[in-house]
């Protein structure tokens, strides 16, 4: 089984910027796709993207330009580079893994994945 452990996450001053990483137990990760979510208090879940096995990224619905997702399969690590912070981006952030298959489509990158981390908590002030 895929263990994730998310990390990078912290308290930061609006319009700072904040590089979350997911490292996984295991090197077959590689041929997995990374979804990143986050969870504010008192709101539902919401996503912030995902990527393939092959670098393709997809962005969550109401995400801009301010959150890219990036992978280095050498570490067994994804990321997520999150620039301009404001404080609604106060939230725990979570990363999940799931096997990655040639014929998946957007929202297949987007939903029902496997393994989850246990988050990792961004506090952004004003």
């Amino acid at each position: 089984q895929v263990q994730l452990v998310e990390s990078g996450g912290g308290l930061v001053q609006a319009g700072g910027s904040l590089r979350l990483s997911c490292t996984a137990s295991e090197r077959s990760v590689r041929v997995y796709a990374v979804r990143w979510l986050r969870q504010a208090p008192e709101k539902e879940g919401a996503l912030v993207g995902a990527i393939s096995r092959s670098d393709n990224t997809y962005d969550g619905h109401s995400m801009n330009g301010r959150f890219t997702i990036s992978r280095d399969n050498a570490k067994n690590t994804a990321y997520l580079q999150i620039n301009s912070l404001k404080p609604e981006d106060t939230a725990v952030y979570y990363c999940a893994a799931k096997q990655d298959y040639a014929f998946f489509g957007r929202s297949d990158y987007l939903r029902n994945y496997d393994y989850w981390g246990q988050g990792t908590q961004v506090t952004v002030s004003s």
